[in-house]
């Protein structure tokens, strides 16, 4: 099953096998039918889809891919506003909480909510296990977190009380300059295409738009259980 691999990050919250298709083809596809578990499969846009649709999968979300080369990152600078690795790991979470809407989980019809929230919030706790957080400081107060892997940029939430007051560009850019210093010569990042909000962002802080993917899943066995 060199086709398909499993995500035990994402078995451990929904209790069943999950995998991800590498190589798209009926062969593997027809694996899907004989295997109990969910299966997402990335496919570009121009592609055809049709053996995705035979197979039961359904859409559920396109994914863009932003990239900025060190010396394209553009800086923005507020007095009120400063990142740290020394921060309260529930005030985080309590943050995250409030974040994943735009997530394919979450409009993966197939998915409660609130597992989709489950695996999310895990994802988050790994970062901090990993020492992948940068929180947010204004005025003194944790009200932000961004999550970084790599060279990727995964993660990015600010407390909603703290929605537009002008502190994500300051914050992010910030955080992406010190990722560098890890010695990075490029970061990349992925957006969902709804999230025109970030999509922007990311714009204005010197990213260009690269390959762009659509997500399709398959929920093949019983429905999610409610754990």
């Amino acid at each position: 099953m060199n086709s398909l691999q499993q995500t035990p990050w994402d078995k451990r919250t929904f209790q069943i096998d999950t995998y991800e298709i590498v190589d798209i083809n009926e062969n593997t596809l027809k694996l899907t039918d004989e295997l109990e578990g969910h299966f997402t499969a990335k496919i570009d846009p121009l592609a055809n889809h049709k053996l995705l649709h035979a197979y039961g999968f359904y859409y559920v979300d396109t994914l863009i891919e932003p990239r900025c080369k060190k010396e394209k990152l553009q800086l923005f600078h507020n007095d009120t506003v400063r990142l740290t690795t020394d921060f309260d790991a529930d005030n985080v979470l309590e943050i995250a909480a409030n974040t994943f809407e735009h997530g394919r989980f979450h409009r993966d019809y197939m998915i409660p909510n609130h597992l989709a929230d489950k695996r999310y919030m895990r994802w988050v706790e790994d970062l901090i296990e990993e020492d992948g957080i940068y929180a947010l400081i204004h005025n003194e107060r944790e009200v932000g977190f961004y999550g970084f892997k790599n060279d990727r940029a995964l993660l990015l939430s600010i407390h909603p009380d703290y929605q537009g007051a002008n502190l994500a560009k300051s914050f992010t850019s910030m955080c992406l300059k010190r990722q560098f210093e890890l010695g990075y010569e490029e970061l990349k990042t992925s957006i969902s295409a709804a999230n025109v909000k970030s999509l922007n962002l990311f714009i204005k802080l010197g990213f260009t738009l690269h390959k762009t993917v659509d997500v399709y899943h398959k929920l093949h066995g019983a429905p999610l259980k409610e754990v």
